[in-house]
């Protein structure tokens, strides 16, 4: 006597709960990368002993060629130059009348260039912020 089975297996798989996790791992991906705004602009910094807490409103870059960049609140950072600077601050403060700059100038970036955006700052009654990275532990 035979014994059949009652349930048959079916040997198709079906590839839609995979795709729908796909799916989902894609859209969560994608969402996170928005997030995430690093600096485009490498720069490095000098190191510093103190650092602030604040965020800056407004960030002016000086990066090693000597090209500058100016971005508000979020935004991108877009070029600049130093005659188009007072203008673009003065913009922004009236934006926003409690606002500071942030300056991030490379390390390499002569000192000159350095004190001409502090002028325009003190000139106009900027509260300003120097960016500096951490030091590293190793060094003493």
């Amino acid at each position: 006597m035979a014994l059949k089975r009652k349930n048959k297996i079916n040997p198709a798989f079906s590839m839609a709960s995979m795709t729908d996790i796909i799916f989902l791992l894609l859209i969560f991906f994608m969402i996170t990368s928005t997030m995430v705004s690093p600096n485009a602009i490498k720069v490095l910094l000098p190191q510093g002993k103190q650092q602030t807490s604040a965020k800056p409103l407004t960030r002016v870059i000086i990066d090693k060629d000597l090209n500058y960049y100016a971005a508000f609140g979020n935004k991108d950072e877009m070029p600049i130059t130093l005659d188009e600077l007072p203008a673009f601050l003065a913009e922004r403060a009236a934006e926003e009348p409690e606002m500071f700059v942030a300056l991030y100038a490379d390390e390499r970036v002569p000192y000159r260039e350095i004190v001409n955006v502090l002028n325009i700052a003190n000139d106009n009654n900027y509260k300003m912020v120097l960016a500096t990275r951490k030091p590293d532990r190793k060094r003493k």
